[in-house]
């Protein structure tokens, strides 16, 4: 078995119930989008983002960072997913950068209430489902939320990852 499948199986085992699957397959990405979201909000170095093309300095950011390494991690487990995750990370991006530009707020007002939102749900699922999540065991799981969504979308499309 290979890896990745070995660990959407045990991340799987904990997301049963229509209830928790229907709230993981809206919260994972709501929690992914608004984390790369508080991680945008933070100061970056005028300097270094002049270094990159005009094009590209609205991503400079620490999400983008985390997201660069997220999709390392993703690669090492299936290139399909990889190619999801990177599709699905240049929305979240292209995302955040609209809200940016379309809010008076500070960016990290509307991602920290969608991230508390968000989690509040997965908590409420899982109590619907009678187990813990997955990431309490093992902290990788954290990363197998969005894979394992990605995945559900893959299995929809006919996809193999």
């Amino acid at each position: 078995m290979r890896k990745i499948d070995a660990l959407l199986s045990e991340y799987g085992e904990s997301h049963q119930t229509k209830l928790n699957i229907t709230i993981h397959y809206i919260c994972v990405p709501a929690i992914f989008f608004s984390l790369i979201g508080l991680l945008a909000s933070i100061p970056v170095s005028e300097a270094i983002i002049l270094a990159f093309p005009e094009f590209l300095q609205s991503y400079v950011h620490f999400g983008t960072l985390v997201i660069l390494l997220g999709l390392v991690y993703y690669l090492s487990l299936s290139k399909t997913l990889f190619v999801g995750m990177l599709l699905f990370s240049i929305l979240v991006l292209l995302g955040i950068d609209v809200i940016k530009v379309s809010t008076s707020l500070a960016l990290w007002i509307p991602m920290l209430v969608i991230f508390i939102v968000a989690w509040i749900a997965q908590f409420i699922g899982h109590n619907h489902e009678g187990k813990k999540p997955s990431f309490l065991k093992d902290l990788q799981f954290l990363m197998i939320g969005p894979a394992w969504t990605m995945s559900h979308l893959f299995e929809g499309l006919k996809i193999k990852y």
